[in-house]
Parts: C-alpha cells; sequence; structure tokens
C-alpha cells in the first residue's frame, strides 16, 4: 500500500511539472523577442507594391533586431495561399504577413472558399502605405486619354483585354466597379499578381491593367505604358497630370493599402515591439524617399486603429460587392 501511493505521487509530482512548464512559463518579453529568424509573407508574385513595402520593412527589422528576416513571396489564389500560411502558423511573432487590400476583399468575393476572417485570425501590426491604383494601357492603344478610352470600349465591347491580379483581388473589383460606372464591356484576364499582367501590357499581349504605383511607376516614366487614370478621391502626387476617375465622372474610389499582420494570440509585447520598430523605420529619410520614389505615401497607424481600419474595410467591401451585383466564388 505505501508502495503504491509512493508511486502515485510520483506521477503526480511529474504532471505537475509538466503542467507548470506550459501554463505557468513567464510571458514573453519585448527583450526577449527575436530569438531566431523572422518570415515575412508577401502573398504575391515579386516587383509589385507589396513586394517592395514587404523588402523595405524586412530590411529595416533585421536592422533592428539584428536577426535574419526572410521575405518569402507566396503568390497565388489572389493572396489567398499565403494569407491561409500565416493564418495558421504559430502565433509567437516569427510569422508576418505583409498584409494589403485583398484581405478585406476576400472574404466577400471568395464566399465558397471561406478565406480566414481578418479581424479574427490576424492582429494589425501598423499600416505603412498607400496608393491609388492606375489604369495604365500600352502605348499602342489609341487612347490618349480616359475618356478616349471609354470611347474606344463602347465601340468594341468585349474585345479590349484588361487584366488584374486574379479573381476576387483589388484589381479585378476595381475593373469591375469602373465598368458598370461607365457602362462598358471589358475583357478581364485574371493573372496570378499585378506584375505578370503589367508585363503583358508593356508586351503588347493585352491592352492594359488597373495597378497600384508601387514598383510601377518608372514604366509610366519612361513611356512603356501610358497612365489614363487614377483611383483615388485626389489626384496623386506622382502622377500630378493624371486626373481621377471621380473627377472624370465615374465614381469609382479605391485605394490599396499595406501593413504588417500577425496571427491572432500573439503576446502583446512582441506586437508592440514590432510596430515600434515599424514606426521608427517610417521616419527615416531613405525609407520614406525609397517609397515615395515608387508613387507610395505613408500613413503609419498604431496596431489598435489598424485594426480597427481592417474591419471597416471588411465592411465596405462586403457592400460594394453586394452592390455592383458580383458574381462570387
Amino acid at each position: 500500500m505505501q508502495k503504491f501511493f509512493s508511486n502515485n505521487i510520483v506521477a503526480l509530482a511529474r504532471i505537475l511539472t509538466f503542467a507548470c512548464g506550459a501554463y505557468c512559463a513567464p510571458a514573453i518579453s519585448a527583450d526577449a523577442y527575436p530569438a531566431k529568424p523572422i518570415r515575412l509573407v508577401v502573398p504575391f508574385a515579386p516587383g509589385g507594391g507589396s513586394d517592395v513595402v514587404g523588402r523595405i520593412v524586412g530590411q529595416k527589422l533585421a536592422d533592428a533586431f539584428r536577426q535574419t528576416v526572410v521575405v518569402d513571396n507566396r503568390p497565388g489564389a489572389a493572396s489567398m495561399l499565403g494569407t491561409d500560411l500565416v493564418a495558421k502558423s504559430q502565433a509567437d511573432g516569427y510569422t508576418l504577413l505583409l498584409a494589403d487590400l485583398a484581405l478585406s476583399i476576400n472574404p466577400a468575393y471568395y464566399v465558397k472558399q471561406a478565406p480566414a476572417d481578418p479581424t479574427k485570425a490576424f492582429i494589425g501590426i501598423a499600416q505603412v502605405a498607400e496608393t491609388p491604383y492606375v489604369l495604365m494601357v500600352h502605348p499602342a492603344v489609341p487612347a490618349a486619354t480616359i475618356k478616349d478610352f471609354i470611347a474606344l470600349a463602347k465601340a468594341q465591347p468585349g474585345k479590349i483585354n484588361i487584366g488584374s491580379s486574379g479573381n476576387g483581388g483589388g484589381l479585378h473589383l476595381t475593373l469591375e466597379l469602373f465598368k458598370v460606372k461607365a457602362g462598358i464591356n471589358l475583357n478581364h484576364i485574371p493573372y496570378k499578381g499585378g506584375v505578370p499582367a503589367l508585363n503583358d501590357t508593356i508586351a503588347g499581349q493585352i491592352q492594359g491593367t488597373f495597378i497600384g504605383l508601387g514598383g510601377t511607376l518608372q514604366f509610366v516614366q519612361n513611356g512603356r505604358v501610358r497612365a489614363l487614370a487614377v483611383t483615388s478621391a485626389k489626384r496623386t502626387s506622382a502622377l500630378p497630370e493624371v486626373p481621377t476617375l471621380v473627377e472624370t465622372g465615374y465614381d469609382v474610389v479605391v485605394t490599396n493599402w499595406y501593413g504588417v499582420v500577425t496571427p491572432a494570440g500573439t503576446p502583446q509585447p512582441v506586437v508592440t515591439r514590432l510596430y515600434e520598430e515599424i514606426g521608427r523605420a517610417l521616419t527615416l529619410p531613405d525609407v520614406r524617399e525609397r517609397l515615395t520614389a515608387t508613387g507610395l505615401e505613408m500613413v503609419p497607424q498604431s496596431p489598435g486603429r489598424f485594426q480597427q481600419f481592417i474591419a471597416s474595410e471588411v465592411k465596405r467591401w462586403a457592400q460594394a460587392v453586394k452592390d455592383a451585383g458580383m458574381q462570387t466564388e
């Protein structure tokens, strides 16, 4: 009997020791983070706005933390492939997502695939920058202005091919809204990212594409594409001569945003530390210069405000998809 109790007491002690190790460990402190390399997932192909912002942020975090930050491009499924990867990652601050407008659009458009609810799956760390979309066309397209382009589209319904970064993405929805407002029929060509769509526009394989300015401004400046209109409420300083769709008479206002998010449940000290370092990076002259040179404008927001912004965008695009009568997937 004594041996029985002795053995069970030992077993109980082991269980309590394990439980305390699992549940009584000290909370993660900002000073202890990061202790290993960080992965920053960019859910689009290299070369676009998300990639530009991701590499700038990644490099500055690596400098600040003196730790490797790997920028991991995971394009596909209108950003859902990379987004889902991060949503299912451990909530420890070592796997981050460079999110953009698609994060808030996908739940409204891909209802059958049920992507993760961004308001529940992620914590917003910091909004970094924003940019309008631009309708860019090949120089051979016989349209010097947006009004010329709309007249051309009406004369050739369904014959003008316009690319996007993929079904359900921000570029696609902007195109669909534009078609509705302008009363035209354009043929949508989805790609696995905005850069492939732009490349085919430059090559003359398609007539044009909506795309963000990040990483693409140079192609307008060197004449390889012609910018016809921007989707911001006001003209952008990067292309002051290009009119907005609003001033042309078409109520289409879409601004793409970029920010860093982490899986829900990530310890608050880690979130705070990341926000502080990203915010510090955005004050550096070289970062400002690099973002501005690519047509991006900085709009830093704290975690709480960024989380509220994401929630408002999710609500806004759910209504926009419904109002446009778009067929969801």
